[in-house]
């Protein structure tokens, strides 16, 4: 039986998408957040948030704030992933754009709205990409640092036919303890990694070649990408 490792707990549904493809898995969280306190800007027009963290924390601070005419806070927000304008909007929340990953939404903002300014709701360790493309094109942003993120390293003595990851710092996480799983030359012993977005894969990318990344920024996607692939492998000998 092939076997994957989620490196973030999965809910009961994603599980059966596993275990109803015959497949086993082992499941931890290779990152936990906590979040930081923070105050609410007192204008906002146009607003980033590229998780599902920062949009938490978005939505949190402002259920105390008057909302105009009852949409939301009357802001424009702009999106990384599916997930993160789902929960967004369920708030009620205005969402303009949603894109891949950090450096499509840049690259977008610039394009469209480069004489506006934003406010980026973000993680303490947040990648470059995003605040450097807007930096660099004159783009106004006032960065708000919601949360942090925590490694769980956790050392694993058996090996997978497939890693799924879900964030560059779970990728660091992961590999922070199991460098066995991949050659000096970052070549994977018969380990297959998946990954939720080309960002992710991008981090992956720098311990292995093989790397496959999702059709869609999900983590149904990632695990369906996974199995499908395991399911064509054919076993040698």
């Amino acid at each position: 039986m092939k076997t994957l490792l989620s490196t973030k707990k999965l809910q009961p549904n994603q599980r059966e998408l596993i275990l109803n493809a015959g497949v086993s898995f082992v499941e931890y969280d290779a990152i936990r957040t906590t979040p930081i306190d923070f105050e609410m800007p007192k204008e906002l027009k146009n607003v980033i948030i590229t998780s599902q963290n920062g949009a938490s924390a978005f939505i949190k601070k402002s259920q105390k704030l008057p909302s105009p005419e009852g949409e939301g806070l009357g802001v424009r927000c702009f999106c990384v992933g599916k997930k993160t304008t789902a929960l967004l909007e369920k708030n009620e929340h205005k969402v303009t754009y949603t894109a891949q990953n950090g450096a499509a939404l840049a690259h977008f903002i610039v394009k469209n709205h480069k004489n506006e300014s934003f406010t980026y709701f973000c993680a303490k360790q947040r990648r470059d990409e995003l605040p450097v493309i807007l930096k660099e094109a004159g783009v106004l942003c006032n960065e708000v640092v919601t949360y942090e993120t925590h490694s769980n390293k956790r050392t694993f003595n058996q090996t997978f036919d497939a890693v799924l990851f879900y964030s560059p710092s779970g990728v660091q996480s992961f590999f922070n303890k199991n460098k066995a799983l991949s050659s000096p030359e970052g070549e994977v012993l018969g380990v297959r990694y998946f990954c939720i977005g080309e960002t992710t894969a991008t981090e992956a990318r720098k311990y292995t070649n093989q790397v496959i990344v999702s059709n869609a920024t999900t983590i149904e996607s990632t695990i369906a990408k996974a199995i499908n692939t395991l399911k064509n492998i054919i076993p040698s000998g």
